[in-house]
């Protein structure tokens, strides 16, 4: 295939090119910095895409501002909101326009689309929360209706809480929880939805491959965990006590808004499609999952 990546310069775009290239499938990144001849400037702010995007089999959508990066102030809550919702209209009226569209259109989401639902079992059926991260995720998914309406098929991998050394929550936490000051957040009892690196990548690998994956899909480990459940495995692994607990209003002075969001809320999420149509996990169990990648 010749497969086209928004966000293709981020950590889960770099190892998807990575993986198709590895497998002789062309990759074209859409990018505002282009660096190299396979790489196409857009500007989804302006709504302009440079060259028309014709050849291109598929399409894996990744691009948008960051969550977990600086206080939500008010203009950081807009740059989330529209970067994901204006991104995601232009590139899908653009594939939508094609002379010869391409197949499929995976297109980021996440389990913010829940809110915060407490011990409730989480399956792509079940309906989207109300606080600003899930009005996010619903107005991002929606975005995508251009390419739907002319019947690409879309896939939205609502992605739990991505486990990679290299950043999110894991390896910014990894510091202090080596030098013993790691713990709960809050009361502990908050599922977290995690899901190792690897299976992000197979997950999307996955709804490339099979025509059978449309919409909404959970990628989020078959084994969620509660934070105090996932603080005592992490300490385990790397031999470390972790008594430290912090209570929720320390987190929320700490970093804002955003504490509520993406720490204290609570998503248990089951991958029911992923299971249901045989995708086999690489890694389903946490402390194989931090063994892999903390090389423990």
């Amino acid at each position: 295939m010749n497969v086209l990546i928004s966000g293709g310069t981020g950590l889960i775009g770099s190892a998807l090119a990575q993986e198709l290239k590895a497998d002789g499938h062309g990759v074209t990144r859409l990018t505002r910095s282009p660096r190299g001849d396979n790489d196409v400037r857009w500007e989804p702010d302006a709504g302009t895409i440079d060259v028309p995007l014709e050849g291109h089999d598929a399409v894996v959508h990744l691009a948008g501002e960051s969550i977990a990066e600086g206080r939500w102030t008010a203009s950081k809550r807009e740059r989330i909101m529209e970067s994901r919702r204006k991104g995601t209209r232009l590139l899908a009226e653009a594939i939508a326009n094609l002379s010869t569209p391409p197949g499929v259109l995976v297109s980021a989401s996440a389990v913010g689309y829940y809110g915060d639902r407490g011990n409730e079992l989480l399956r792509e059926d079940s309906g989207p929360g109300s606080d600003f991260l899930a009005e996010v995720c619903k107005a991002w998914e929606a975005a995508a209706d251009p390419a739907r309406e002319v019947g690409i098929r879309v896939v939205h991998p609502r992605f739990g809480i991505v486990l990679s050394p290299e950043g999110g929550a894991l390896g910014t936490t990894l510091p202090i929880f080596k030098l013993g000051g790691g713990g709960r957040i809050g009361s502990g009892r908050q599922w977290w939805s995690w899901v190792a690196f690897d299976d992000v990548v197979g997950a999307i690998l996955y709804a490339l491959h099979n025509d059978f994956v449309e919409g909404p899909v959970n990628v989020g480990s078959p084994n969620p965990l509660t934070n105090a459940e996932y603080t005592k495995i992490l300490g385990k692994v790397l031999n470390r006590p972790t008594f430290f607990a912090v209570p929720a209003p320390a987190i929320r002075i700490a970093i804002g808004g955003m504490a509520d969001a993406l720490l204290l809320s609570s998503q248990r999420m089951e991958p029911a499609k992923l299971k249901e149509s045989g995708y086999t996990f690489r890694y389903p169990e946490l402390e194989g999952t931090l063994r892999h990648l903390l090389g423990r």
